[in-house]
């Protein structure tokens, strides 16, 4: 008899450890390179675009309306995204490596950056592997030049796709792009014709498979919709028919100056929308594996952007337009920071819920760790949790942005700062204040500088103790 119970025993009891590690939620994180606030339906119902599952994902979930990244452009955003500290603390102020920093037509010596994510700062990987996730990696990187710098050594136990590179490589005979061949060192080129989005979804699709019974952070970086804007695999005759269908309205233009720059202001790219169409399509893919597998209910997905849309650049070409929202990518007007941010898990009770509270990349640090119950320094995050559960506010009087480089979107160097309605804008090179009232004019149309002087000298003054406080560094006057 006790030959047969004690093998009982130790069956009940690995069972019980199975279901105990079961307990902790599963994280999946997905980031989008360079999709735009208004390129989701969720957000805005005029898109040219069609993200269904996208949709439904806010329809169960959450939905922020006043989402910012970090930073204008990608690599500041996602040394953020995994430290939860300001991209100022971490010297990571522009994409890696950046522009040449002293261009001859250029007014100012702009300030050198670090070209990896230091591997002495702690990750939110090597956080989940300290509360006993299992971490994996898929897609787009960009926080490290050399090799020594890429996520499997930076707390990931695994790395699909992730290097030096934060585009898809177009290289004649070597790689081509969104389809295979890709030329990436950390992922093996597939068959003729396969699609990226695709097999990345795919990988990640075997990851969650092979984890049922093992607690995993899943952070997949998609390498859509960045350049080169290639067509999907599917839907872009469809999108090449929609767009003859429309007609713009007689007063309508398509492009608007910015600065040195052209900014679109029609969604009509039929490449771009089908690139829009298979990231949905592939998100759906996502939420139907965890569903399948019976992690759905224990499973926390966040999807968000890196940046916003690319609207503006020197000529006219940008591939998407960001809605009544002003500029794109590389701008800290509201079209280069404001993304999309949809959260979806078992502790949302009312789903659908709209929030309008402004949340920043750095608060995913905090919040996710939260989510998984792991202790975690504070850093520049705030953990969402309390508006997850229905709270409408959260402990912060301000949001602040430093981009004090050139960029290839005609930004020329600045920082801004949001407290309440009211945001400021200085440029480096003039040394010039714009102040807008959000509440009132979200696009950014009306320069109040001049009606209140007050609040725009409180508001540089506020800016500057707050990038002096995270250590930002400013460019200077060539001599």
């Amino acid at each position: 008899m006790k030959k047969l119970i004690l093998p009982l025993l130790l069956s009940l009891f690995l069972f019980s450890c199975r279901d105990q590690a079961q307990k902790k939620p599963n994280i999946v994180f997905i980031l989008v390179d360079d999709l735009g606030w208004a390129d989701i339906q969720a957000n805005y119902s005029e898109t040219y675009y069609e993200t269904p599952n996208l949709d439904r994902m806010a329809a169960a979930g959450m939905r922020f309306t006043q989402a910012y990244a970090a930073h204008p452009v990608c690599s500041p955003t996602r040394a953020a995204l995994m430290t939860g500290k300001h991209p100022n603390r971490v010297n990571i102020t522009d994409w890696i490596p950046g522009f040449s920093r002293n261009m001859d037509n250029w007014t100012l010596e702009t300030p050198a950056i670090n070209h990896e994510l230091a591997l002495s700062e702690t990750t939110m990987a090597e956080k989940f592997k300290e509360g006993g996730y299992r971490t994996f990696f898929i897609g787009k990187w960009h926080l490290g030049e050399e090799e020594r710098f890429w996520p499997e050594h930076q707390g990931f136990d695994i790395n699909i796709g992730g290097w030096s590179v934060g585009a898809p490589q177009l290289k004649k005979g070597e790689a081509n792009g969104y389809y295979s061949p890709y030329g990436n060192p950390r992922l093996e080129d597939g068959p003729e014709g396969e699609y990226l989005t695709n097999r990345l979804t795919a990988e990640s699709i075997e990851l969650i498979q092979d984890n049922r019974d093992n607690p995993f952070l899943l952070y997949l970086s998609f390498y859509s919709v960045h350049t080169p804007i290639q067509a999907a695999p599917e839907r872009y005759e469809y999108f090449q028919e929609k767009k003859n269908k429309l007609q713009l309205e007689a007063d309508q233009v398509p492009y608007k100056a910015e600065g040195s720059g052209q900014t679109k202001l029609v969604q009509d790219n039929a490449a771009y929308a089908s690139m829009v169409a298979a990231l949905d399509s592939n998100v759906g893919k996502i939420l139907q594996a965890l569903e399948e597998a019976g992690l759905e209910e224990n499973t926390w997905v966040v999807l968000t952007s890196d940046n916003g849309g690319l609207s503006t650049l020197f000529t006219e070409g940008a591939p998407t337009a960001n809605g009544p929202l002003r500029a794109g990518k590389g701008w800290c007007y509201e079209g280069g920071i404001r993304v999309p941010l949809i959260i979806k898990g078992p502790g949302i009770k009312n789903g659908g819920a709209i929030s309008d509270t402004p949340v920043i990349s750095m608060d995913m640090f905090p919040t996710l760790l939260s989510l998984a119950g792991i202790p975690h320094e504070a850093n520049d995050g705030k953990n969402l949790t309390p508006l997850l559960e229905g709270e409408s506010q959260l402990d912060r009087k301000s949001l602040i942005w430093h981009y004090p480089h050139y960029h290839g979107s005609a930004w020329k160097p600045g920082s801004a700062i949001r407290e309440g309605k009211w945001k400021l804008i200085h440029f480096y090179e003039n040394k010039v204040s714009e102040l807008f009232d959000l509440e009132k004019d979200p696009g950014e149309n009306e320069d109040l500088s001049g009606i209140f002087p007050e609040k725009a000298a409180e508001l540089q003054h506020k800016l500057m103790q707050q990038l002096e406080a995270t250590g930002a560094r400013f460019p200077r006057h060539k001599r």
